[in-house]
């Protein structure tokens, strides 16, 4: 009687993966994790100094309607205000007799690197 032995006895094609096999595979996937977690990284630095960017924008833009509803153009003068981490200068200057234009900047510091905002526009007074 002879019996069958293939069952009990591994084949040349048919052993698993090697140690080494399995230590490269996750070195690979190691590297992509750490790329993946390096990208998340900068994406949510650049998230948050958009952020500020946008916050500054926001102030500049809204000292420029404020000052262009003022009525009497001779009464608009150059100022400064500060709100949290942002400071805010205005400096109207003479178009023409009957209209000014204003420029308002807006800085900060953030990390030790200075930032800064600058929007400019005309106005004639009341709105306009």
């Amino acid at each position: 009687m002879k019996t069958d032995h293939r069952n009990t006895i591994l084949s040349k094609n048919n052993r698993g993966f090697t140690l080494l096999e399995a230590v490269i595979a996750m070195a690979i996937f190691s590297i992509g994790i750490l790329a993946v977690g390096s990208m998340q990284m900068w994406n949510t630095k650049n998230n948050t100094t958009g952020n500020f960017t946008t916050q500054a924008t926001m102030l500049a833009r809204e000292k420029i309607e404020e000052l262009k509803t003022v009525s009497d153009l001779t009464a608009l003068a150059n100022g400064n205000d500060t709100i949290g981490i942002y400071t805010r200068t205005w400096e109207p200057s003479n178009l023409t007799s009957t209209s000014r234009k204003l420029k308002v900047t807006v800085d900060w510091t953030r990390n030790g690197h200075n930032h800064s905002v600058e929007l400019e526009s005309a106005t004639r007074g009341n709105g306009t």
